[in-house]
C-alpha cells in the first residue's frame, strides 16, 4: 500500500513540474505547483507509514509497555499538516500576485511580462 501511495506521489510531482515548466499561463502554473505540492505531501505520508503498526494514540488498545513497537511515528504526519498549511498560504500569495499582474497587464501569459528582462 505504501508503494502505491509513494508512486502516486512521485507521479503527481512529475506532472506538477511538467505543467509548471510547459505552461505559459500563470494560473495553470499555479495549479501545477499545487499538484506538485500535493505529491510531496503524499510521498512524505508514504515514507512515514510502517506496515502492521497503529495510529499514535495511547489508549487501552495499545499498552504503554508495547507502544514504541506498535505505533507509527507521528512526526511525518505533523510535517505534512504543516506543509499543507504552508502550501495553502503560498498558493494564496501566488494567486494574489497573479491577480495584480492581470490588473496591470490585462493578460496572464508569462511572455507578456518582459519588464525585468535584460
Amino acid at each position: 500500500m505504501a508503494y502505491i501511495a509513494m508512486t502516486t506521489g512521485f507521479v503527481l510531482i512529475l506532472i506538477g513540474l511538467y505543467g509548471a515548466l510547459t505552461n505559459r499561463n500563470i494560473l495553470r502554473m499555479i495549479v501545477a505547483f499545487t499538484v506538485a505540492n500535493t505529491g510531496v505531501n503524499l510521498v512524505m505520508v508514504a515514507v512515514g507509514y510502517l506496515h502492521g503498526r497503529t495510529a499514535p494514540i495511547l489508549d487501552a488498545a495499545v499498552p504503554v509497555a508495547e507502544a514504541a513497537a506498535r505505533i507509527i511515528d507521528p512526526v511525518p504526519q505533523a510535517l505534512v499538516l504543516t506543509a499543507i498549511v504552508i502550501g495553502v498560504g503560498v498558493t494564496a500569495l501566488m494567486l494574489a500576485y497573479a491577480y495584480k499582474l492581470y490588473e496591470s497587464k490585462r493578460t496572464l501569459d508569462i511572455s507578456a511580462f518582459k519588464d525585468l528582462k535584460w
